[in-house]
């Protein structure tokens, strides 16, 4: 499992986790879409904003390994602003690759683009 060195483990203040520290001998949990409604919490959709800030400014438009980035906070994201890079994909491998779709993120985060702020 790659670690993402310099990635936040997590959302500053909180418990929201953005990495795991090791990988599970059991295997990977899968990454699946979750769906996002109108009524979540305040603190949970600033933990997915933090999440793509920091996501964005470690990676870029730049396809990325799952490594060690959490899978609960992904499937947040997934299918959305998080794609699959690899066909077929798969869901519980930690070498599996992801990028961000830019113009998905823009739209559901425009802050995370801005320039005037650190989100997590």
């Amino acid at each position: 499992m790659l670690k993402h060195r310099g990635f936040p483990g997590r959302l500053r203040g909180t418990d929201f986790q953005f990495t795991i520290r090791r990988a599970n001998p059991k295997g990977a949990s899968p990454i699946t879409r979750r769906e996002r409604y109108r009524d979540r919490r305040a603190p949970d959709r600033r933990a997915d904003e933090g999440f793509l800030a920091a996501l964005w400014e470690h990676f870029g438009a730049e396809p990325f390994e799952r490594g060690n980035l959490d899978a609960g906070r992904l499937s947040w994201l997934f299918g959305r602003e998080v794609v699959a890079v690899d066909d077929p994909f798969d869901p519980e491998s930690y070498e599996a690759l992801l990028r961000i779709d830019e113009d998905a993120a823009r739209a559901s985060f425009p802050q995370v683009f801005e320039e005037n702020g650190d989100l997590w």
